[in-house]
């Protein structure tokens, strides 16, 4: 059985229907709200998804403040970088990035989940993550449609 791949203006029709969807995550676990927004990122659930396309959706996610963490991940799960310098480890708790920026928490939940190649950074670019409901007015213009998840 051959695999039918889209090669040229074939494969940019594919990438120009591009919807704009609205979750929201009052009362989501963070982790499965990351996968399904990764999902839509991506595009999987499209019949036209093409592996080496960027073909999914744009997505508006409100009201990150509002997200529910099991277990004891509020007191235990850690964010962690290194400035290069020796000692230069910097750690901050989920819980005080909930309370600084929760949007963040968000995003890097669903960047952790898309796949790590050429694609992932103009899928990220495709999600927007607002810590309330009142930055919906903002993307108005864009017609977006709720989704429920």
């Amino acid at each position: 059985m051959r695999t039918y791949v889209p090669k040229g203006r074939e494969a940019e029709a594919l990438t120009v229907g591009a919807t704009w969807l609205v979750v929201d995550a009052e009362g989501q676990v963070l982790g499965r709200l990351a996968t399904r927004i990764a999902r839509l990122l991506i595009g999987k659930d499209k019949p036209s998804f093409t592996p080496s396309l960027d073909c999914g959706d744009h997505v508006v996610v409100i009201n990150a403040e509002r997200i529910k963490l099991t277990g004891n991940k509020i007191d235990q799960k850690m964010y962690r970088h290194h400035s290069g310098y020796p000692g230069g480890l910097k750690e901050i708790s989920i819980r005080a990035m909930m309370q600084r920026r929760p949007e963040e928490v968000v995003r890097e939940a669903v960047l952790g989940m898309l796949p790590k190649n050429k694609l992932r950074a103009r899928r990220a670019k495709k999600l927007r993550v607002y810590a309330g409901s009142e930055a919906l007015a903002r993307h108005a213009g864009q017609k977006p449609q709720p989704l429920a998840l």
